[in-house]
């Protein structure tokens, strides 16, 4: 099997390096070995192999790759923001082979038709990128469109578990609120609809992450022997010949898993692939001389291409998490697994339905009525009439449900608890990541610039979210309570105070909320919005004067030889989490080296 800790002394060059091995670069690595096994492929990974961990195969225990001690996991500690009280934000990313699809929540979701074709780049339209989307996938669920793919290596399913009474209830106090359950919202054009939630499991219960669906398989049969993978090494940077014809990278061993961390230069024949994530692969190019004149020699480093946008344009859902207690029994949730109170090592043995469900059964993509928008402020008004008004597709927030506690539970009474994770699907905040210094050891110079856009749109999206989900969850029946930690701190005597309840409410009046309260709210909101793990734009696909730093081929601007393919290409937001559209990035990717390389016998060819 050609995967290392550290490669073989004798192999010093390869006809094409893949820098990454995430979501879209393992795709990439596995369908370049199928459409020539001659072809000599190399991926370099950060982090460590992703075979046997128990964590990440088992949907359940997933969540343990959230805490800051998962060995998985990269954690980018951004700048302290007055905006957010004085924090400074914290922005996981995929840190094994697989990379987020091996970590992440396993929800699966589309972006919106509009989200690619807003994209305004040639070749990258929703037309064009769903022959991919079906291309990845077998869908298990109800297809009448025929939009979905049926014989793709990624499986998607409802697991082996679902908790049809949470489901049902909170399917069904979203109909009343005029967001009613249909089979699917992934259709690329389903708007204010919510449904039973699919994810990237198998019907056996095992995540469907893609190095364990595209690069191992491959690996192990026998008819790939030039399709190599090193783990637990750090790319360093990118190596140019005198013609910026990218030939090579200089990588070194990962000190999180050795004493000696050496370096170690490998060549290209041919191409040289970035897929070091929306986090990563901009810093890649600014250590290898890419990027904005000022910022790349500030930090010690040759300029090799004046590329600006180079870490620019950071993008992201925001996120907001709230608490709920529920009349749900001990084998509804996953609360026994959060909490520590089940034992994985024997659900294992026994193979326990519970492992192969990642909690989240409900799913909606949903906006505000026209008078609900309008009563957010001119601003808003004006950012609605804009952006939403003629685009009916775009939903304004994502919204799923968690049947557990949604974080830590220490200290909270033992119980059975869910979650309402709400994220909005286009900030209008942007963000930025840079070098600090020429080394991989110089931490990041990262502003995610959460809640900073002009007019306060990106709060008041939230603010409408709050008071709009709090009033579906108050009339479910499994309703017990708000956990008043987990939600503002009104003042005294507050109609809009959180409460407990030993039955359901049943007849429920709308909450009443004053500036006061309003004023609650946004605090909270600046106290604890944070990253969905949905990175994207930071090497945006946009002709170099836009600004932009890859071309619709992926070839980085004022280079040769050199492409990126990941999130970080991403020239606008997507209406989902952005797992599907890595990998669908990373299958058009794959199409398109293919025939530039000549491999396919395809006529047409984009630049080197």
């Amino acid at each position: 099997m050609g995967l290392y800790t550290e490669l073989p002394t004798d192999l010093e060059e390869v006809d094409i390096i893949i820098a990454g091995g995430g979501t879209a670069g393992c795709i990439i690595a596995a369908r370049l070995a199928d459409a020539d096994p001659r072809l000599s492929v190399l991926v370099i990974e950060s982090g460590p192999n992703n075979i046997g961990e128990p964590t990440i195969h088992f949907p359940a225990l997933s969540i343990a790759n959230l805490l800051p001690t998962s060995n998985f996991t990269l954690f980018y500690s951004g700048a302290e923001s007055d905006i957010l009280d004085g924090r400074a934000p914290i922005v996981p990313s995929g840190g094994v082979l697989g990379g987020g699809s091996s970590i992440n929540l396993l929800q699966y979701s589309r972006g919106q038709r509009s989200d690619y074709d807003d994209w305004k780049t040639a070749g990258w339209s929703a037309e064009d990128m769903l022959p991919y989307m079906k291309k990845l996938e077998t869908y298990h669920g109800p297809d009448p469109r025929g939009l979905h793919g049926h014989d793709g290596p990624i499986h998607v399913s409802a697991g082996t578990f679902r908790s049809e009474r949470f489901s049902a209830d909170l399917l069904n106090s979203l109909g009343k609120a005029g967001w009613p359950e249909v089979d699917d919202v992934n259709t690329m054009d389903t708007v204010n609809r919510s449904m039973r939630a699919l994810r990237y499991v198998s019907p056996e219960g095992k995540r469907q992450d893609t190095a364990t669906m595209y690069l191992h398989p491959r690996l192990l049969d026998g008819k790939h022997p030039h399709l190599h993978v090193v783990v637990e090494s750090q790319v360093e940077r990118i190596l140019f010949d005198d013609h910026k014809k990218a030939v090579g990278v200089t990588y070194r061993a990962n000190p999180a898993f050795c004493s000696d961390p050496k370096s170690r230069t490998i060549k290209a024949r041919r191409l040289v692939v970035l897929s070091c994530g929306s986090l990563g692969s901009p810093l890649v190019l600014e250590r290898s001389g890419i990027g904005n004149p000022e910022s790349v020699k500030r930090s010690g480093v040759e300029l090799v291409a004046d590329l600006p946008a180079v870490g620019e344009n950071y993008d992201d859902h925001h996120l907001m998490v709230y608490a709920y207690k529920s009349s749900l029994g001990p084998h509804e949730t996953l609360d026994g697994v959060i909490a520590g109170r089940s034992d994985p090592q024997e659900m294992i043995l026994r193979n326990d339905q519970l492992l192969g469900w990642n909690g989240i059964d409900v799913q909606a993509k949903v906006r505000p009525s026209e008078a609900e928008a309008l009563g957010l402020g001119p601003q808003f008004r004006e950012a609605w009439e804009k952006e939403f008004k003629l685009h009916p597709d775009k939903p304004l927030m994502l919204m799923a449900a968690t049947i557990c506690f949604p974080g830590d539970p220490t200290g909270e009474p033992e119980g059975q608890y869910f979650g309402i994770a709400n994220s909005s699907t286009y900030p209008f905040s942007r963000g930025r990541i840079h070098i600090s210094g020429p080394s991989l050891d110089d931490a990041p110079d990262f502003d995610p610039g959460f809640f900073t856009d002009a007019g306060d749109i990106d709060i008041k999206m939230h603010l409408w979210m709050y008071k709009k989900h709090r009033e579906i969850i108050r009339r479910m029946d499994v309703f017990r309570g708000e956990v008043a930690s987990w939600h503002p701190q009104f003042p005294a005597g507050s109609k809009a105070a959180c409460i407990e309840t030993e039955t359901a409410l049943g007849d429920v009046p709308d909450i009443e909320y004053s500036a006061e309260d309003d004023a609650a709210i946004l605090q909270w909101l600046r106290e604890h919005v944070e990253t969905t793990w949905h990175s994207l734009g930071t090497c945006r696909m946009a002709p170099r004067e836009n600004p932009g730093v890859v071309d619709p081929s992926l070839s980085v601007h004022g280079v040769h030889g050199l492409k990126v393919a990941d999130m970080s290409i991403a020239p606008g937001n997507v209406a989902a989490n952005t797992n599907n559209t890595a990998m669908a990035i990373g299958e058009k990717a794959a199409d398109m080296f293919i025939k530039e390389l000549g491999l396919s016998g395809a006529t047409f060819s984009w630049r080197l």
